[in-house]
């Protein structure tokens, strides 16, 4: 089994080292198969475009636009690309996890993060790493405390206890249902439970309203949509769940601080 420790598969467009934090673009071809192998550094991987089938532990995830995963040291894992793939790679030095060691510890384990949260600071960071300005380095490192914050917190919640079986029902509904106006009335109805019961307990289990929640659906669903199609705005806009290509465009600048034009361009790297 191979190890790497900043060295990683593809072929590399672009890199940095900020602080600590070696960030590497790289691209993959299609039909590219990666055998099991090891890094020596902790890393996060957020795919840019593309996709592709990940082993890890007798187990599997797929990784899809705007998926964010942490690899602890010495992860094994193996990957299956099934379309021409970018992501971004945020590795991390020993150095640098010891020098915070009294401030916070990652997980031992592997972190399928979705898209969440964590993703979308991802999606921050990248935009970041594209610039060349002199302040870059400097929101690169505040993000990446954003980030790391993050990830500790969704380890610590991942201990806690887990959410009653209607609120998984409600998230599965809000995925499959996220470009539809609802309203907390039905979708309590929907999951039997009152609106009010519905709108506490989802913001303690996961951070943020009911309504945030689909918001961010939406922009995840119009990010994919951004990096893998040739699709109009105003098409993208309808399809994410948006009244129109001016609200999604200034929800979506909202939310990722840039525009949905931009986003595209940073994707496909011009």
């Amino acid at each position: 089994m191979k190890y790497n420790s900043l060295v990683l598969h593809g072929s590399i467009i672009k890199n940095k080292t900020i602080a600590g934090f070696a960030l590497t673009e790289t691209a993959y071809d299609a039909g590219m198969q990666i055998p099991a192998h090891r890094h020596d550094f902790a890393y996060f991987c957020f795919v840019l475009q593309g996709g592709f089938n990940e082993s890890y532990e007798r187990r599997n995830r797929s990784c899809n636009p705007f998926s964010l995963v942490f690899h602890p040291p010495h992860e094994a894992h193996s990957d299956d690309f099934y379309a021409d793939t970018k992501c971004f790679n945020l590795q991390l030095s020993n150095s640098f996890l010891e020098r915070t060691a009294q401030y916070f510890t990652l997980a031992e384990t592997p972190t399928d993060f979705g898209e969440s949260v964590s993703s979308r600071i991802a999606a921050k960071i990248y935009k970041e790493f594209r610039l060349t300005d002199e302040l870059s380095a400097l929101i690169v490192e505040g993000l990446m405390f954003e980030l790391l914050g993050e990830a500790v917190r969704n380890s610590k919640n991942n201990h806690r206890a887990k959410p009653p079986v209607w609120l998984k029902q409600t998230l599965e509904l809000l995925h499959d249902r996220f470009h539809e106006n609802l309203s907390l009335g039905e979708i309590a109805g929907a999951v039997g439970v009152h609106e009010t019961h519905l709108a506490r307990q989802f913001k303690r289990y996961y951070r943020l309203t009911v309504g945030d929640y689909l918001r961010h659906l939406r922009i995840e669903y119009a990010c994919r949509a951004l990096s893998a199609s040739n699709s109009p705005l105003s098409e993208i806009a309808l399809s994410s769940g948006f009244a129109d290509q001016s609200h999604f465009t200034k929800t979506f600048g909202q939310v990722m601080q840039m525009s949905p034009a931009a986003y595209r361009k940073f994707c496909r790297g011009y």
